[in-house]
């Protein structure tokens, strides 16, 4: 389910901040940081989420922080 999520979190990053996805292992790899990151944020900001949509939602907003954090150093 893990892998499911963080393929899901990838997928709509790609889609929120390219407008395409990274591709099966891309997606799984971004989701799978971004939970990373996402729960840190959260943590950070006194915030949770619960259930499998805020699991979701935690690593899709930490994917995307990671893929903004990226874009900043391919420029």
């Amino acid at each position: 389910m893990f892998l499911i999520t963080g393929f899901l979190a990838g997928l709509l990053a790609g889609k929120i901040l390219r407008g395409r996805g990274y591709g099966l292992l891309g997606n799984i790899l971004i989701g799978l940081f971004g939970a990373y990151i996402g729960g840190s944020l959260f943590n950070m900001l006194e915030l949770s989420a619960s259930g499998w949509i805020g699991e979701l939602l935690v690593s899709t907003v930490g994917a995307v922080v990671f893929l903004w954090v990226l874009s900043l150093f391919k420029k």
